[in-house]
């Protein structure tokens, strides 16, 4: 293969349709030296800072909050299976977001990962669905502390007036001045500096495992005490069918939200952090649901504190007290670990020239976003204030959903075909043109450019002469490799279709049932010719140059890819149908701004694709020349 520069009228950049393919390459070195027009994010946390953070930001909303309305609407006593299928999901995910923040370290987690390895215009969806997330994700923890806390003060109307929920008549919206108070007092926390405020979350996080571990002992005595009266009711284990129960998963998803948002730049330490995270949060949250829908029925139980009131219902006061507290301090963690990642996004898009640069300013002192974070707080603030728990928490799990499903797709495409172009700034036109010429020199064989990828030596035309059966070997593993990759990217989309496919019948139960089977079947022959084709095919040889090398790699490949895409599209698909009109009018302005401005505004608009074998010697003939 010849050295090929494409510009920006190329298939990867120029306007229209084309800029939505474009991809962005991983910070290298030459990147970051380049970079010197901003000022750089803090980073190097511990394990213990990882732990700290993935804790914190996920135990508190999925317990306090939600373990009452998902238990009471969707899952009834197999609340604990609901919490089960979502940590399964978040395991295999966090599996391949893992290899993606070892080889792709930098701030915009599944945004940065979906850019390198898709495109701009899925990039900048997962981007916006995450803009989404972070901050609704906020605001729904801030809205479940007020209930809590006003137990503290004896009842729940019985918080000081000026922070007290208030109903605003003739609208029918239920206010909430408290939860917006500490939104911002978060903000101004992280404003300071991301390992004060993780230092914080380290001893909340801390009080807030203490209050579960006393939740599940005292609540199993008293479980054995009252003959676990939850579990002994006429409507069985599964009152809303397997599907509540899948339904009731899609929603706690919802707890999953600290795993993604490890601001972290470590190979080592990031999966140690992830799964360690992971596994103390999926197992309290299974025991603590377990054991409170055993004490209370599940239809009895308070949406808005479900653990205290059912303690407070078998008499033991002192003890929902307790709970009370541990409750509100995890959830003020919570929101702190919920309002930490989204001005990075908007600084990572915002340096991509997607958003606007007012975005991607980093304060010199603390090392954090500040002006993206006071704009994160306002508006999580605002949505606090106005918007109701059950409302927000299904969009939070769109945003999460979203981006695991794209970080597994990133994976396979990782794996089998990883970009084999890169953007270059038209600033090193002069290094691309140079070596350009070295290997235009190149004489072209009968059939096609051959290049030996062994130290990038061009075959001449007399090496050929003199050797045909080197040139033809060459020429001949040259398209048989073109031919895996085509064959690969071609399956990878296949798979997800036929995912696609399956996930939709098998939760559309409104469908005439001969026709949901058939559909059913096409969708999984899709799914079982994508896998066998992936699992016969030889991944890639450049994946083990690709990115940062040394780290952490997704095991079961394809296997495990496609079954965290297949379970992420099954959640998604049962979040329904008000969840998904409300996502589609923020994804539907999102494209509107994209058009507008992401797309014209992009650093790659500009950008020439050069192979990305040739990076380093373009950079070292820029250095030369210098």
């Amino acid at each position: 293969m010849g050295f090929v520069v494409e510009s920006n009228q190329g298939a990867n950049g120029g306007g229209g349709f084309r800029s939505l393919m474009r991809r962005k390459r991983v910070d290298s070195i030459h990147s970051k030296s380049s970079d010197t027009g901003h000022h750089q994010l803090a980073k190097e946390l511990s394990i213990r800072h990882l732990i700290a953070i993935g804790v914190g930001s996920t135990i508190g909303a999925g317990v306090y909050i939600l373990v009452g309305t998902v238990a009471r609407e969707h899952s009834g006593p197999a609340l604990a299976f609901s919490f089960l299928i979502a940590g399964i999901a978040a395991a295999l995910s966090a599996f391949c977001y893992a290899e993606l923040a070892s080889r792709c370290p930098s701030a915009g987690s599944a945004y940065h990962y979906s850019y390198i390895c898709v495109g701009e215009g899925l990039a900048w969806i997962i981007g916006w669905a995450l803009i989404l997330e972070y901050t609704i994700g906020g605001s729904a923890v801030a809205r479940g502390i007020s209930p809590n806390l006003a137990l503290l003060f004896g009842g729940p109307d019985s918080l000081p007036a000026f922070i007290a929920r208030h109903s605003v008549p003739g609208l029918g919206i239920v206010v909430d001045p408290c939860a917006a108070i500490l939104v911002f007092v978060v903000t101004g926390l992280l404003c300071v500096g991301i390992k004060e405020s993780t230092f914080v979350q380290s001893i909340v996080t801390t009080a807030n495992i203490c209050a579960m571990i006393f939740v599940i002992i005292a609540g199993g005595y008293l479980g054995f005490k009252s003959g676990w009266v939850g579990y002994k009711l006429a409507t069985g284990y599964f009152p809303y069918g397997v599907d509540g129960m899948l339904a009731g998963a899609s929603t706690v998803f919802f707890h999953t939200l600290g795993l993604i948002q490890l601001p972290v730049q470590q190979k080592r330490d990031l999966p140690l952090g992830i799964g360690a995270a992971l596994s103390i949060c999926c197992m309290l949250y299974m025991l603590v649901s377990a054991v409170i829908v055993g004490l209370v029925p599940y239809y009895a139980m308070d949406p808005d504190t479900p653990i205290s009131s059912a303690f407070a219902t078998h008499g033991i006061q002192w003890a929902a007290y307790v709970i009370t507290i541990g409750a509100v301090t995890a959830l003020c963690s919570t929101l702190m670990g919920s309002l930490l990642p989204q001005p990075r996004i908007l600084m990572a898009m915002a340096r991509d020239g997607l958003l606007p640069s007012f975005f991607s300013e980093v304060n010199a002192h603390t090392q954090v976003p500040v002006k993206s974070t006071i704009v994160t707080g306002l508006i999580a603030a605002t949505l606090a204030f106005c918007m109701d728990v059950e409302q927000l928490a299904g969009m939070v799990s769109v945003g999460t959903l979203l981006a695991f499903t794209m970080v597994a797709i990133s994976v396979l495409i990782l794996r089998y075909v990883p970009p084999d172009e890169v953007p270059l700034p038209s600033s090193l036109q002069a290094a691309i043109d140079s070596v350009s010429l070295r290997y235009s020199n190149i004489i072209k064989t009968e059939e096609t450019d051959v290049e030996v990828s062994n130290g990038q030596t061009g075959v001449s035309g007399e090496i050929s002469a003199k050797y045909p059966l080197i040139a033809k070997v060459a020429a001949q593993a040259l398209f048989d490799e073109k031919k895996r990759r085509k064959i690969a990217g071609w399956t990878i989309m296949l798979t997800c279709i036929g995912a696609l496919i399956l996930t939709y019948s098998a939760s559309s139960l409104g469908l005439p049932s001969y026709f949901r089977l058939t559909v059913c079947g096409i969708g999984g022959l899709l799914l079982l010719f994508g896998l066998g084709v992936l699992t016969y095919i030889e991944q890639d040889d450049t994946r083990h140059n690709f990115g940062h090398t040394g780290g952490f790699i997704c095991p079961w490949v394809p296997l495990l890819p496609i079954l965290s895409i297949l379970i992420n599209m099954y959640l998604l698909l049962n979040l329904g149908v008000d969840t998904w009109m409300r996502v589609s009018i923020w994804l539907l302005i999102g494209v509107l701004v994209y058009v507008i401005y992401g797309r014209t505004h992009s650093s790659l608009q500009h950008a020439v694709y050069v192979p990305a074998s040739h990076v380093d010697e373009i950079y070292q003939s820029s250095v030369e020349s210098s």
